[in-house]
């Protein structure tokens, strides 16, 4: 099955045509006619990627565009829209999306920014299945991990948060973005059970708990998987 799309357009003909199109090159495609609707959809379907018009009923595409890149940096977002001037694009560029396609536009252009954009989130995601540097060696597949070739116990839930913050390395993922990647959007729990994992995963890494090397916290924002350089 192809990649998962979520189209987010009032107009229905435009709409209609582009869930046949890309349905035609193999995607699985969502819709969604407003704003408020869109993030109901992008939080319980989870898309690969998002196209989303600007000007929509209840929410404007800027403020879903806001509110996706927030719970989750990872989903590429494609603007589509009238607005051909450079300060909506601009905005749109700084909320975080990762292209923006002006009406009216060909399918063949949009269908190529949609696979270079999908493109580029598998290339920074990065996929891993061992991870090996220093005194640590992870195997992901097997779920094992080794600290100075001594094994330690992981639960599946650690094994996750790990593998997450290791194809992260370097970004700085917020406690709501951890939640929501490896918990689920829908997960009742509280950002304090991100500290209680990573707390877990540091008194098994790290020789020094007040000097952290391997997974580090930014005061303010959340945590990243640093390391030996």
């Amino acid at each position: 099955m192809g990649a998962r799309i979520l189209v987010v357009e009032d107009d229905p003909s435009i709409r209609l045509g582009l869930q046949r199109s890309l349905g035609f090159e193999g995607y699985t495609v969502d819709v969604a006619r407003d704003g408020e609707e869109a993030i109901q959809r992008a939080f319980d379907h989870k898309p690969d990627l998002v196209l989303l018009d600007l000007m929509l009923p209840r929410l404007n595409g800027f403020e879903v565009c806001k509110t996706i890149r927030k719970h989750d940096p990872s989903i590429p977002i494609v603007i589509l829209s009238a607005k051909g001037d450079e300060g909506d694009k601009v905005l749109g560029l700084e909320l975080g999306a990762d292209d923006y396609v002006t009406k009216p536009f060909s399918i063949r252009e949009l269908t190529a920014r949609v696979k270079a954009a999908l493109r580029r989130k598998r290339t920074s995601e990065g996929e891993v299945d061992v991870f090996q540097e220093g005194n640590l060696f992870i195997d992901f597949a097997g779920q094992v991990l080794k600290v100075d070739g001594v094994a330690q116990e992981c639960t599946s839930r650690e094994f996750a948060l790990l593998k997450l913050l290791i194809q992260s390395r370097g970004r700085v993922l917020s406690r709501d973005q951890i939640l929501n990647k490896v918990w689920g959007f829908d997960y009742d729990g509280t950002p304090r059970t991100i500290d209680n994992f990573i707390n877990k995963l540091r008194q098994k890494m790290e020789k020094d708990l007040a000097a952290p090397v391997w997974i580090q916290t930014v005061r303010g924002t959340g945590y990243k998987f640093a390391g030996r350089r």
